[in-house]
């Protein structure tokens, strides 16, 4: 069964915009801030995001963080609210804090690390960064379809709110 289309043949169900609540993220360096860029941009070009037992989209997606929640504001095209969804970031947290650790060690070892371990740390990062994404489509299971590709990208912008700089 395909997906269903709009007039464009693109896929309805999927994000058009998405937004970091600015409430919830800090200013930080431009490197961080190139980062969120790209990781929303990845999203928008390649997603699958439904919430349950809607309507066809497409959709745009507010995440915010409040009070040790991860929102998920969701919305029609044209602005039109569809469904908010509030989740615990508990669940999340241990695997956020390894990637970050993870991440650093990563970019340390780019200075000074051979090629292989370089590849080795990746490829933890990775895991790390699977294992999130796995954790964060659970949590959406019966609220939001996503594919694993969205899951992982909106994982990343999970992560992005908590970027400090």
């Amino acid at each position: 069964m395909t997906a269903p289309q709009n007039a464009a043949g693109q896929g309805t169900a999927r994000l058009v915009d998405v937004e970091l609540d600015e409430g919830s993220i800090s200013r930080s360096t431009p490197d961080i801030e190139h980062e969120r860029a790209v990781a929303i941009y990845d999203l928008i070009e390649d997603n699958e995001f439904e919430p349950v037992a809607d309507e066809p989209g497409p959709y745009r997606l507010k995440l915010s963080l409040v009070e040790k929640r991860l929102i998920f504001a969701v919305s029609r095209e044209d602005g039109a609210p569809v469904v908010t969804h509030m989740l615990s970031l508990t669940p999340l947290r241990k695997v956020v804090k390894d990637y970050f650790m993870i991440c650093e060690s990563y970019f340390e070892a780019i200075k000074t690390a051979t090629p292989s371990q370089i590849e080795a740390i990746d490829m933890g990062r990775r895991g790390v960064h699977n294992e999130g994404s796995q954790i964060l489509m659970d949590r959406l299971d019966g609220k939001i379809r996503v594919d694993m590709q969205t899951a992982r990208r909106l994982f990343t912008l999970v992560c992005a709110l908590h970027w400090k700089g």
